[in-house]
């Protein structure tokens, strides 16, 4: 195992990408998986909250494959098969058998995908606005794939997201718009958004129904009762049908909760990590 310190995070090779991670902590590992959107990136989602998570939990956020700084390799599949098998090489890599995992919108849909195949790698699982079964693509989707670089057209993109665009700071905005800078980072998101139809509405699916409903992991539903990005009836299937799901639904909240609510976010989410 040779893991590097980049300035940006640590690196260490997993399912053969050079991947970049954020680490804090001790304890029982919590693996953070991000969004998609422009820009975004395990720093942009997690960096604020990780440092409370880490009091309780060794707190390991990953950049995944095709975002943020993990390497762009020619010829890689940007698929949820694909994707599962670099997240559980970087558990491998990092010599972790099992982790309680949160899971931000695509993190989430990942989480499912992963935790339904190789149910003996989580413990836990979290799921913050996280697409379930059948949906249209939202403007907030839309706009990951419309997106060209520009400050702008960051903001621009990044409204769609929280329910107060106060949750929308000038350093987050550079940051993200640094992010989608890095060369192949705008290919890498459109191979994960299907392409908008010229023609009407664009249908979405998320895990189905009855692939969520064989998750038996105690898992935490949370979902932003104004969320424009996934719709919020997506939490409310997933509290339906996985059987061991409790389910916070926020107001005045949108697709953010970790930025949005952070301290009820924090206190949900260690209550739940935490509990016998």
């Amino acid at each position: 195992m040779r893991i590097i310190d980049s300035g940006k995070g640590k690196t260490i090779e997993a399912f053969g990408l050079q991947t970049n991670y954020l680490e804090l902590g001790e304890g029982e590992p919590l693996i953070l998986l991000h969004g998609s959107g422009p820009g975004v990136s395990a720093s942009t989602n997690w960096r604020k909250v990780m440092p409370e998570l880490a009091k309780h939990f060794r707190v390991i956020a990953p950049d995944l494959a095709g975002f943020g700084h993990t390497e762009r390799a020619e010829g890689f599949s940007y698929d949820i098969k694909h994707w599962g098998k670099h997240l559980l090489g970087f558990l491998d890599a990092l010599g972790i058998e099992k982790a309680h995992v949160i899971g931000n919108s695509f993190g989430g849909s990942l989480a499912l995908a992963t935790a339904a195949r190789f149910p003996e790698r989580f413990s836990k699982l979290c799921l913050m606005g996280t697409p379930c079964d059948k949906f249209f693509m939202t403007p907030g989707l839309r706009s990951g794939w419309d997106y060209t670089p520009s400050l702008e057209n960051m903001r621009k993109a990044m409204s769609h997201f929280p329910f107060s665009e106060k949750t929308i700071t000038d350093e987050l905005v550079e940051e993200r718009y640094q992010t989608s800078l890095i060369p192949g980072a705008q290919e890498g998101l459109r191979k994960l958004l299907v392409k908008p139809s010229e023609d009407g509405e664009t249908a979405l699916s998320g895990m189905p129904e009855h692939v969520v409903a064989k998750i038996a992991h105690p898992t935490l539903v949370l979902h932003g009762r104004e969320d424009k990005v996934v719709p919020t009836e997506m939490g409310l299937k997933l509290g339906r049908s996985m059987p061991n799901a409790d389910m916070h639904i926020f107001a005045n909240c949108g697709h953010w909760v970790m930025a949005e609510r952070p301290k009820e976010f924090l206190r949900l989410v260690i209550n739940h990590f935490l509990a016998e």
